[in-house]
């Protein structure tokens, strides 16, 4: 007689998953949330405002992925996922209300499970966001063994007066580069290539991830795992001063900072006027790669960038240690990265 299991679902493994994961997805709740685990729908009280507007974004890890399946790390692809969401609805103003996650494999590990859950309740609560909601679905024969993918849906909240839409963006206003914490989420099918991680068996890959870099300062797996790094906690009491954000995820500074500028306006950017990061360095060496490549696929050491009136930069960059001013607004017909 046929089973389930037998045909590679283990619906038992699903609900020890769950069992596991069940303190971790608590931790985040807000006083907002209505519903616990358990229930088809999860509810959400929206709290008092004049006139809300919803702000909301759906995303994924990519081939991030692929460097903690090698190394069987799985606690900060979560952060990851939320880190990034965060910074998106970030550059309207918006504050994150909820997340909801997808996590599908083709046979489900419990414990990894809640490694990758963990990482998104830690970021979560960190966030003031609630991880409200959530699947784990076992699809057999539709991933490779001991791999996974993730994606994320969040929803945050902004007064419809309090919109950053780059709208009141002029000519002369500063723009502000916050730094990143290395690559982010972008540019990884790249940079495994570069580093020969696509290739081989993976024997070979985990000793490549293995190597200590000097010029790092630890293993290239330590530094291609690091966390997206989130914006909003220090960001939050300097929206209404800022009149543009721009995350800069895949496409890099060329085509993300373009996104919040106003028609007639475009952004020079100063490559000099900060520092590469050695990750970038190193990847652009080892793979011979042209620089406009660069700062079209990688972050290139800055994570967003801001767009702020001239005679307010330096109180706002005295404000956000670490930020540099990168260049400014110019006129332009068209909205475009134009670096000097």
């Amino acid at each position: 007689m046929a089973s389930y299991r037998e045909a590679g679902v283990d619906i038992d493994a699903g609900i020890r998953a769950v069992d596991l994961i069940r303190d971790h997805v608590r931790s985040t709740y807000r006083a907002e949330v209505l519903a616990g685990v358990g229930p088809f729908g999860a509810m959400f009280a929206l709290g008092q405002y004049r006139q809300p507007v919803l702000v909301s974004s759906a995303d994924g890890v990519g081939t991030k992925l692929k460097i903690a399946f090698l190394l069987d790390k799985h606690d900060t692809v979560g952060r990851d996922l939320v880190c990034h969401s965060v910074n998106d609805i970030l550059t309207a103003g918006a504050q994150p209300l909820f997340f909801l996650d997808y996590f599908a494999t083709g046979k489900l590990r419990p414990e990894t499970t809640a490694e990758v859950v963990k990482g998104l309740a830690e970021a979560c609560r960190e966030l003031g966001c609630a991880l409200i909601g959530g699947e784990a679905a076992e699809m057999p024969g539709l991933y490779q063994a001991g791999e996974y993918d993730l994606a994320g849906f969040i929803v945050g909240v902004v007064e419809k007066d309090e919109i950053v839409d780059g709208s009141r963006i002029q000519v002369g206003d500063v723009l502000l580069g916050l730094p990143s914490s290395g690559l982010h989420t972008n540019g990884f099918s790249l940079a495994r290539r570069v580093f020969g991680l696509d290739v081989g068996t993976p024997e070979e890959a985990r000793r490549r991830l293995s190597q200590h870099y000097s010029e790092l300062g630890h293993t290239l797996g330590e530094e291609l795992l690091i966390p997206h790094r989130p914006y909003l906690k220090e960001l939050r009491p300097l929206l209404p001063q800022v009149k543009g954000m721009a995350h800069i995820t895949g496409g890099g500074l060329l085509d993300n900072v373009p996104r919040m500028l106003p028609a007639g306006t475009a952004a020079l950017i100063r490559r000099r006027s900060w520092s590469v990061p050695p990750i970038f360095r190193l990847i652009q060496e080892r793979g011979r790669i042209a620089a406009d490549e660069m700062y079209r696929v990688f972050n290139m050491g800055i994570g967003m960038v801001l767009a702020v009136a001239a005679d307010e930069a330096e109180a706002i960059r005295q404000a956000l240690p670490g930020s540099l001013p990168i260049g400014e607004v110019i006129a332009s017909s068209e909205r475009q990265v134009v670096f000097g």
